[in-house]
């Protein structure tokens, strides 16, 4: 009991306190250290500075607990990088990862919360006691005192010169460092700003698009059949997992033996994160021009001004994103999962095809129909009937490299599932001799633990191959073949060129033969004035950078090469 005493005194004297607090304030930036990509005088820059910072604000104070409550907003930002780095291992928290915040539903944050449990026992066991000690050096009738108040603050200003100086120097010799983007938590704050602009831009999209006009017009007016082209909109599929790109498990045994089918083998997309690269899918936003979003609506108006009936039928719940404005652009748009009262209703994305058959069945003579499916998102064993097992074990314990085995099981078996959703579709289309397409692709890729980097999900701030290589697939039926041979024959020619998802939206205006002066056929994988460009990712701050200048690491670029991925 005496010893404990004496330790507990020890450890609520306010001096002690003081440096304790320190000390934990600096946590996020000495892990930070060794997890970034900077120079090492930059990570110097990225402790010294900090450290002066936490000192002075900590001295400002004859109870540093006063401060340390003042800074909640600090320690829970260091409990997310905290947080983030566990999950991805790298990077400061992004504008994405706020912006994903707001987008994410409550279902999907859960089954992410399931398996980050380690690391938010970490930040508690770190965080709640410093708050906890705080109020006692609040409670505490002990105080510093002004001399040693004087000397901490005269010690950080010492610390803040030479954090100066070191800034100063790496201003002169990296032309690429800036506070707002190397300093936490500087960059963070900025990425706060960033990210609640960019939200206010997206609350006023009805408003900043009004009256936007593709100017549309058909194409095919000699043609009198009926024509049907449907878009499937894939989630977190990843090429790698696909056997008609070349992997050795039987995923595709549907497709496989689909004729007019087309599989486009270099194919990246622009954004590892949902909110951004499904709305580059479905508009004439790309990496390299990005803002008109908030100006232009998607490619459903574009068929709609040309005389097509739109249907928009999604998979996953609405979250006050682009992809909601896009869908709510259709002449009918379902979000099934809001026709049933039930927060855990979890239906299988074949429930979709009822819904693509039943509008089909209307008769529209042109109909253009836009499926969001939920894909292979995880937790992957709930995105299939327990019928559809195939690979097992597929029971997923937990998302840790022990388990995974059954997750590449269970992620196969999402897969196998999509190519049976996407032979169905094409059966559908095929049973009226009509001209029609379906077009495929997924928003992204996923990390299953795939190297010693032992990356997990997507949307990491610094992607990897595995997020980036996406399926494309294009199948015309016959009829649509016959009428329109250069499509066909042209796609084909395509199919190993270097794509983008900047292509998609182009591609399906040329495909529905919709012109409009928003149509660039140079993007356009079916036509004949297609040419490769130099493709490029939109980073975290919507800045268009190419592939090999996004922070990809040598197993990425092996994979690459392995893939026959250019770059």
């Amino acid at each position: 009991m005496k010893l404990f005493n004496q330790i507990k005194e020890l450890y609520v004297k306010q001096k002690t306190i003081f440096f304790l607090f320190i000390g934990v304030l600096l946590i996020p930036n000495l892990f930070l250290f060794f997890t970034e990509p900077a120079s090492l005088l930059v990570r110097f820059c990225n402790i010294i500075i900090p450290l002066s910072i936490y000192w002075l604000l900590l001295s400002s104070s004859s109870k540093p607990g006063k401060i340390i409550w003042l800074l909640l907003p600090l320690l829970f930002l260091g409990a997310f990088q905290l947080v983030l780095l566990y999950l991805f291992e790298e990077s400061i928290i992004a504008v994405d990862m706020f912006l994903n915040l707001s987008t994410t539903n409550s279902s999907e944050a859960l089954e992410l919360l399931d398996n980050l449990w380690p690391a938010i026992i970490g930040v508690l066991v770190l965080y709640v006691p410093t708050l906890f000690i705080g109020i006692l050096s609040i409670m505490k009738k002990e105080k510093l005192s002004s001399v040693f108040l004087y000397h901490q603050r005269k010690f950080a200003l010492y610390i803040l010169g030479i954090g100066l100086i070191f800034i100063g120097i790496t201003c002169f010799t990296d032309k690429s460092f800036r506070i707002k983007n190397d300093i936490y938590p500087a960059n963070v704050g900025y990425n706060i700003v960033l990210a609640l602009q960019r939200n206010a831009f997206t609350r006023n999209y009805e408003k900043s698009s009004e009256g936007f006009l593709f100017y549309s017009l058909p194409e095919h007016i000699n043609h009198k059949e009926k024509e049907i082209y449907v878009m499937v909109i894939g989630e977190t599929s990843r090429a790698a997992n696909w056997q008609l790109y070349g992997y050795n498990r039987n995923t595709n045994p549907k497709l496989s033996t689909v004729e007019n089918l087309i599989h486009f083998s270099d194919v990246l997309t622009q954004s590892n994160t949902t909110h951004k690269s499904v709305p580059m899918l479905l508009s004439n936003a790309s990496a390299l021009h990005y803002d008109c979003i908030y100006q232009e609506k998607s490619i459903i108006t574009a068929f709609k001004e040309a005389g097509f009936h739109t249907a928009f039928f999604s998979n996953q719940r609405p979250n006050h994103s682009f992809i909601d404005f896009f869908g709510k652009e259709a002449d009918r748009h379902i979000f099934i999962k809001e026709l049933v009262d039930d927060p855990d209703y979890n239906p299988s994305d074949n429930i979709l095809l009822e819904l693509l058959e039943n509008e089909i069945r209307k008769g529209y003579q042109k109909l253009f129909i836009v499926l969001h499916t939920y894909g292979s998102h995880f937790n992957y064993q709930e995105r299939y009937p327990l019928s559809a097992a195939y690979f097992l074990p597929d029971n997923i314990s937990g998302a840790q490299i022990d388990n995974r085995q059954q997750m590449i099981n269970a992620y196969d078996n999402t897969i196998r599932y999509t190519d049976n959703f996407l032979y169905q579709i094409i059966i559908l289309l095929s049973q009226d001799d009509t001209h029609s397409a379906m077009i495929y692709a997924s928003d992204h890729g996923e990390d299953i633990f795939d190297d010693k980097r032992k990356l997990f999900l997507h949307a990491s701030p610094v992607p990897s191959y595995y997020q980036l290589h996406i399926p494309l697939i294009l199948w015309m039926s016959n009829s649509y073949k016959e009428s329109f041979p250069i499509c066909y024959e042209t796609a084909n020619k395509n199919k190993d060129k270097a794509i983008s998802s900047r292509n998609v939206f182009h591609t399906i205006l040329s495909l529905g033969g919709i012109h409009t002066p928003y149509r660039n056929d140079s993007l356009s994988i079916v036509s004949p004035l297609f040419v490769e460009t130099k493709r490029y990712y939109l980073n975290d701050h919507n800045q268009p950078k190419p592939f090999d200048d996004i922070g990809l690491k040598k197993e990425d670029f092996m994979m690459f090469k392995k893939a026959g991925i250019k770059h």
